[in-house]
């Protein structure tokens, strides 16, 4: 593939759990971040599983990204369980105000 294409983010909502998931266009398999709800105000983000096939692309990144977006949207804050969450909560010190440590 010449171009890249971009990732397409969607959210599954499964009651206490949710799962952003990524999709690239061309690209095998799908990248996911698991969230746990511990009330609507606080979400733990457990784990986040970017299949081969994906790495390289930015979809573990625009995971996150859509992670952070949602939380400053619907007011929560996320407890960064998962190590790349923490990791990239600790490049990005602009999402403080979203990020629980």
């Amino acid at each position: 593939m010449t171009e890249k294409s971009a990732v397409q983010i969607s959210y599954e909502d499964q009651g206490h759990k949710g799962r952003f998931v990524a999709r690239i266009g061309g690209f095998e398999g799908e990248g996911e971040l698991t969230i746990s709800k511990v009330s609507d105000a606080l979400v733990i983000a457990d784990h986040t599983l970017v299949p081969d096939t994906l790495r390289g692309t930015g979809a573990a990144s625009a995971l996150v990204g859509a992670l952070i977006t949602d939380a400053r949207a619907k007011s929560y804050r996320i407890v960064p369980l998962c190590p790349f969450v923490r990791a990239q909560s600790q490049k990005h010190p602009e999402w403080s105000d979203v990020i629980q440590h």
